[in-house]
Order: C-alpha cells, then sequence, then structure tokens
C-alpha cells in the first residue's frame, strides 16, 4: 500500500482525527473527514488550521478539504479507515464500517484504551482491523475560533500493529509520524499508564505541564500507576516502554523532588502549555469521558486478579460525578481528590 492515490477515511474527525486528517491532506494523501455536524460545517466554510508545538502552523482551505457527516458518502472506496471516535462510539463506528466500506479496507484504531481493536474486529469478521497508538496530546479550539484549529502540544511517534508493506510509508508525514510496532498489546498496555493522568487533567481543570510540575498530583498518578501495574503483574501483562521509561520505574520517577523530577523528566514535560487532556474537553462540553475505558479497565482487571485499586475507584468515581454534574472540570485540589470516600 502506497501512493498518494490511496483513499483514506478519517472516521471521527474530532481534535486527533482532524489533526492526523489534516497532516496527511497537507502531505497529499487523498483523505475525506467523517464528521459531526458542528465540526462538519466548521470545516466546510472555513477549513482547517494545523499547528504544533514545533512551530508548524498550517492552513488547508475550505475548497480543499473533503469533509462530510454521511458515512454512506465517506466510507464506500475507502482503502484505509482510520478510526478516531470516542470508545463509547466504537461499536457504532464498527457497524457503519460493516454496511458501507469495502470488505477489503484496512482498519486501523486510534483510540485510547486496549480493547478498541477488539470491539472493532468484533464487528467487522473477517476483515483486517490493525491497533495503533496515539502519543500525543491534541488541544482543539475554543468554540468560535475559525478556522477550526487543531494543535499537536506534546511529542511522540503513532505506533500500529505491523501489517506489511507500504501502510507506515503511506501514513508516516510531517508533523504525524507513524513508525509499525510488533506488540501493540503491551504498547496499549503501557499507554494506559500515563493515560491514567487524564482524569486527573480533567478533576483539576490545569494545564497538563503544570498539574505534572506539582508533586502532590505526581504522588496521585504514582499511585493509580502502582495499582495499575500490581494488576497487570497478577495477570501476566508485560506493558512496553512509554516515553523512555521503564513502567516500573515510571512511580518512582514521578515521586521525585520537583527539582530533580524536571530534569530526569524532560520527555514527560516536552508539552505545549495549553495541552491539555480530551477528558477535560469531554467535561467542558459535557460529553461522556472515556473514564470506563481507561481506569475502568484497570479496575476489572485488578477485580478479576484480586487485587486493590481503591485510588483508581475513588478518582473513577470523582469524574463519574463531574459528568452527571455536566458543569465543567470541577477545579479539584490534590487534598480534595485524596479526601474523597473510597470504596465501599
Amino acid at each position: 500500500m502506497d501512493g498518494g492515490d490511496k483513499r483514506i477515511v478519517i472516521a471521527g474527525a474530532g481534535s486527533i482525527g482532524c489533526y492526523a486528517g489534516g497532516c496527511l491532506a497537507l502531505a497529499g494523501r487523498q483523505v475525506i473527514l467523517l464528521a459531526r455536524p458542528r465540526i462538519g460545517e466548521a470545516l466546510r466554510k472555513h477549513g482547517l488550521r494545523v499547528t504544533d508545538l514545533d512551530g508548524r502552523d498550517r492552513l488547508i482551505r475550505a475548497d480543499a478539504l473533503s469533509v462530510t457527516t454521511d458515512p454512506a458518502v465517506a466510507l464506500p472506496g475507502a482503502e484505509m479507515i482510520l478510526v478516531t471516535v470516542k470508545s463509547g462510539a466504537t461499536q457504532e463506528m464498527a457497524a457503519l464500517i460493516a454496511a458501507h466500506a469495502s470488505p477489503d479496507a484496512v482498519v486501523v484504531s486510534l483510540q485510547n484504551g486496549v480493547g478498541n481493536a477488539d470491539r472493532l474486529r468484533a464487528g467487522l469478521a473477517g476483515r483486517r482491523v490493525l491497533a495503533g497508538m496515539v502519543p500525543f496530546n491534541v488541544v482543539q479550539s475554543p468554540d468560535g475560533e475559525l478556522p477550526l484549529r487543531v494543535h499537536r502540544a506534546s511529542e511522540g511517534k503513532v505506533m500500529i500493529e505491523d501489517g506489511g508493506s507500504g501502510l507506515v510509508d503511506l501514513l508516516d508525514v510531517d508533523g504525524f509520524a507513524v513508525t509499525a510496532h510488533g506488540d501493540m498489546t503491551a504498547v496499549l498496555w503501557g499507554k494506559l499508564l500515563l493515560n491514567l493522568n487524564n482524569a486527573l487533567v480533567a478533576l483539576c481543570g490545569l494545564p497538563l505541564a503544570t498539574q505534572l510540575a506539582d508533586r502532590r498530583w505526581r504522588l496521585i498518578l504514582a499511585g493509580q500507576i502502582d495499582e495499575a501495574l500490581a494488576a497487570m503483574r497478577a495477570s501476566s501483562i508485560e506493558p512496553a516502554r512509554i516515553a523512555g521509561l521503564r513502567p516500573a520505574l515510571l512511580p518512582k520517577v514521578l515521586r521525585l523532588p520537583d527539582w530533580l523530577f524536571k530534569i530526569l523528566a524532560r520527555r514527560l514535560l516536552a508539552i505545549d502549555p495549553e495541552a491539555r487532556s480530551s477528558m477535560w474537553d469531554d467535561l467542558q462540553r459535557g460529553r461522556p469521558t472515556e473514564i470506563d475505558e481507561l481506569q475502568g479497565a484497570i479496575l476489572r482487571l485488578a477485580d478479576r486478579a484480586g487485587t486493590p485499586a481503591p485510588l483508581i475507584w475513588r478518582i473513577t468515581a470523582l469524574v463519574r460525578t463531574a459528568e452527571q454534574e455536566r458543569r465543567g472540570s470541577p477545579g479539584l485540589t490534590p487534598e480534595a481528590i485524596m479526601a474523597a470516600g473510597g470504596p465501599q
């Protein structure tokens, strides 16, 4: 699979999807963005601005974008489908792909969590479905800012399951670096350890760089990772190294004093001041979060393994409360989180 004539559909053009699709379109790939009405209308009228922390700032005019809100228009003829919907919409998207896309289309999950590729496979029996992992944050411009801007606010290479010749060459473009990996299960569990911080950013409302620079927040993240690693060890899961650190070292590094953490964890802190988390964005917009795919995945694993996870349970409960209240980030302090009730 090579060349710019391959039709790539971004199935779920939100923050990550628009960023990936924008970079691919700028590199001359044939891209169709399948978006929800709010984003679709903004893209069709005003185009898309793609920026990143390395200083790239590129505009794709509206007349140079291919955008639709209709899966029956986007999916037929697709040779590759990058699924970037939130986890809760995975089964729905699998059904749409099954109904409208060619059986020969390669489907790649670029979603948070560890189970989405398997959900796609279950809904797309016999089709080629590959797991993927996006390591970086993408921040979407506030409502009302036009053209819509998607800003990559941290570093990292996208990893996808080794899917044969030409796949990486098709997707690896300026601003959207892609590499193949032979053990995506380990990669996804390793990424999940870092994604446990998404909920903390959502609960405090602080930018990610500010939050990670504060040892009080890192202590809570380290406690979650300890609980997650215990459940993984009991389940014979070996997470991959992410951000240059062995998973077993993550809690130790996170617990270092602020001054020493800043020296030793440069890669973790290579973050644009704008970056927050997709879970924070979901709370701000009153949408369901992916808490069940992140903390929830560890709680289910811990329950089966018989290992305790009271801190992860507490954070999960706080996020669910914030979802129900629909007032955005509750702006909690580390002390408020630690004072919250635990499992009954």
